[in-house]
Order: structure tokens, then C-alpha cells, then sequence
């Protein structure tokens, strides 16, 4: 149904600018805000690029990447902050794999 990988959304520091997947406008507004917040702050305080990526099974991953010579990026900020955020938004995280699990691949909810 699905390939690989699907964006659920991303923040640029270098077009400063914000994507959601259409295919996640359903989201309830209030979860929609948090995602643009977490994803334009992260890349504010890091810079670079912040990718949220839906795998085969449905697990979130953070995509971390920079501009090939960006002296303004910091790649080890960047795993800090990636974890920091796994862990302070780990029930919204949770959350939205379990949507993605039960709308997008099929899964019954006991499936996880």
C-alpha cells in the first residue's frame, strides 16, 4: 500500500519553511501544531533539516541532515535533541505511530 518510507512532515533552517504530508491533515489541529512547533524549533536551535519518517512497520524515526559545508550545524546537538525529544514527546510520539499502524497500514489496534 505504502512504499519504504513516509514523510509525516519536515522543517528546513535554510528555506525556513515547514511541510505536513497531506495525507495527515486529519490529524486533530492541536497534534498538527505541536508536530510544527517541535519540527521549526528543533531546526531554529540546530539548523538543518528535521524530517519525521514513517518506516515499513510504522516506527517514527527522526532524519537529521545539513548542507554539505554548513559550519552553523551541530551534528552532535542534533542526536542530543532528537533524543530529548524522543523522550519528552514519547506519548505523542506513541500516538501517532499507533494512527499510522491502524489507519494507514491495516493494523487492528492490539496489533502493536
Amino acid at each position: 500500500m505504502y512504499q519504504d518510507e513516509i514523510v509525516l512532515c519536515g522543517s528546513s533552517a535554510y528555506t525556513k519553511k515547514y511541510y505536513l504530508n497531506e495525507d495527515f491533515e486529519g490529524l486533530p489541529q492541536a497534534i498538527k501544531d505541536e508536530l510544527k512547533i517541535m519540527c521549526v524549533l528543533f531546526t531554529e536551535d540546530i539548523g538543518g533539516v528535521l524530517s519525521l519518517k514513517f518506516d515499513e512497520q510504522g516506527n517514527l524515526n527522526f532524519e537529521t541532515s545539513a548542507d554539505e559545508g554548513d559550519l552553523l550545524y551541530d551534528d552532535i546537538g542534533s542526536v542530543l535533541k532528537v533524543k530529548q525529544l524522543q523522550r519528552t514527546k514519547e506519548e505523542l510520539l506513541e500516538a501517532l505511530e499507533t494512527y499510522y499502524r491502524v489507519f494507514f497500514l491495516g493494523q487492528d489496534w492490539e496489533e502493536e
